[in-house]
């Protein structure tokens, strides 16, 4: 039974593909020093339950009191620093119709805006009926990607930049181990009411330059294991306690015989 055990065992650590565990490994050394445009980066837009800081500053100091006065929200911590918990802070939530209620004004639409779009919309907004020559600022306050899987450290990790890559996101979440399935990563996205499935390949160097290169607000990243390295690693835990159950009763054994011969 134990030699039909082992057997199994190197049969899988046979038939287990060689993973390849280096990312973008298929870099040539005529890559090196290349320079590329970077064409790929996806300006974020404002989507429902995005929360947003926005201030409001102009000449007039009643003017700003009033416009800076945020709806209280809960913003998830960033768990990769070890916080825990969340926090209240002063934001502005986007409703499932894309309207935040901004004091005096009221419901305004920024969903499907960029920040940039949605700086102007309000500035028009406020310098034609209410201020002289207002500055909007406007920003995410909860910018969060999930790393999921074989990663060290699953984690939801708020970004407050607005914009990181796949291989960032996975190494604030502490590198894959050494299970996790790099050419076949799965991201879950949702964006204007419409989820997708997208599969991206950590191993190839087109990823640099591919639409999935720069991850979205919300996005998901899932790391899946390699059933037969998964398959080796639980064999070989199972083995090391086998062996060490064998050498403990060889062992007692052997103490017992040592007090019988004394007797």
């Amino acid at each position: 039974m134990r030699i039909l055990y082992l057997f199994l065992i190197l049969l899988l650590v046979g038939c287990g593909s060689g993973r390849d565990l280096v990312y973008l490994s298929n870099i040539e050394d005529e890559d090196l020093n290349k320079e590329m445009l970077i064409e790929n980066v996806v300006t974020p837009t404002i989507q429902p339950d995005d929360l947003l800081s926005i201030t409001v500053n102009s000449l007039s100091a009643e003017s700003n009191m009033l416009f800076n006065q945020g709806v209280l929200g809960t913003l998830g911590s960033d768990v990769s620093e070890g916080a825990k918990g969340s926090e209240t802070i002063e934001g502005y939530l986007v409703d499932d119709n894309g309207y935040i209620n901004f004091p005096v004004v009221g419901q305004v639409k920024l969903g499907g805006l960029t920040k940039a779009e949605a700086t102007d919309t309000i500035q028009s907004i406020l310098s034609r009926d209410y201020i002289k020559n207002p500055t909007v600022n406007i920003r995410f306050l909860n910018f969060k990607i999930t790393v999921l899987g074989e990663v060290k450290n699953p984690s939801v990790i708020t970004i407050p930049t607005e914009k990181i890559n796949i291989l960032e996101a996975i190494s604030m979440a502490g590198d894959m181990t050494v299970v996790g399935k790099r050419e076949n990563v799965l991201i879950i996205r949702e964006h204007d009411g419409v989820r997708k499935f997208i599969r991206v390949n950590l191993n190839d160097k087109a990823l640099v330059e591919s639409q999935e290169y720069y991850l979205r607000q919300n996005d998901i990243v899932f790391v899946e294991a390699d059933k037969y390295k998964a398959a080796q690693a639980s064999l070989a835990r199972s083995n090391t306690q086998f062996y060490l159950s064998i050498g403990v009763s060889l062992a007692t054994l052997v103490v017992l015989l040592d007090r019988f011969n004394n007797n």
